[in-house]
């Protein structure tokens, strides 16, 4: 399967041309909940690619104004190349949103999620059983413990999620990033937030943070309510055994839009299936 079988197409890929200010990236992060926006620029040989700007680079950089500052090299792939071998870039460069180029110019987009569609839909070997893909180094944490201690832990882990153990060291839940970020609010008036960023009220900050699918959540300007995550969790868990295959797995994870899925033996929780595992096993 190619990379053009799976990627968004260039006619469909929104875009932001050079020169522009950062207030051409926000209307399209705002009102149309993208992550990230393709730069290009328009000269007289056509429209050439020029990089990409993510909601991170604007909340990283809140007084730069000048898209030519804020847009940055990322991996890119091309429409001809092998789906497997852009999720193994995807893997090695920790990349979760793909470039599609030929040349200069973008043909399209190619995400983790995708890629994840095609193992569901079996366009790609998704026979692996989750049991050899799975990590086993699993985040957890307690039921009573605070949301932003949590949160904390979460970072610290560098990873998106926190599986929620009772007192008796059995599954109770699990929150991630998303569940932080919907709760947490901008504190008003914290120096170097920046006006054309985020206000109290501006939740696509928060939902572009998780979405970039880089591990950051800045804490220096919000507030994480202080109760106990059990507040905060989903309960009534999905999970998998070691026999459910990729394919199954990827299905679960599109059906129930989640990114991990707790792996199981019986009651006992040994490890954790994320959706960049299954995309390991392309390249095994």
């Amino acid at each position: 399967m190619k990379v053009a079988d799976a990627m968004t197409p260039g006619e469909e890929v929104v875009t932001v041309s050079l020169p522009g200010t950062r207030d051409d990236v926000l209307e399209y992060l705002q009102e149309r909940g993208f992550s990230s926006v393709p730069v290009v620029k328009e000269t007289d040989d056509g429209t050439k690619y020029r990089g990409l700007i993510s909601r991170e680079d604007l909340i990283k950089h809140p007084d730069e104004d000048q898209l030519a500052v804020l847009v940055r090299e990322v991996p890119t792939t091309s429409a001809d190349d092998d789906l497997e071998a852009a999720a193994e870039m995807m893997v090695t460069e920790n990349a979760r949103r793909v470039p599609v180029v030929d040349g200069d110019s973008i043909e399209g987009i190619i995400t983790v999620t995708d890629v994840i569609r095609a193992i569901a839909r079996g366009d790609i070997d998704g026979e692996t059983p989750v049991g050899e893909l799975a990590a086993r180094d699993v985040n957890t944490t307690y039921v009573e413990v605070p949301l932003p201690v949590v949160e904390r832990e979460i970072y610290y882990a560098n990873v998106p999620y926190a599986v929620v153990l009772d007192k008796e060291a059995s599954l109770a839940g699990i929150v991630t990033e998303v569940d932080i970020i919907e709760v947490a609010r901008v504190v008003e008036g914290e120096a170097g937030t920046g006006d054309s960023v985020a206000n109290q009220d501006d939740k696509w900050m928060w939902e572009g943070i998780k979405a970039v699918g880089n591990r950051y959540i800045p804490t220096r300007n919000v507030e994480i309510p202080a109760e106990p995550v059990s507040n905060f969790m989903t309960d009534g868990l999905v999970t998998v055994s070691t026999r459910v295959t990729a394919k199954d797995a990827a299905q679960t994870m599109i059906r129930e839009d989640i990114e991990q899925i707790p792996l199981v033996t019986g009651d006992e929780l040994i490890g954790i299936v994320r959706d960049i595992n299954l995309l390991e096993a392309l390249h095994e």
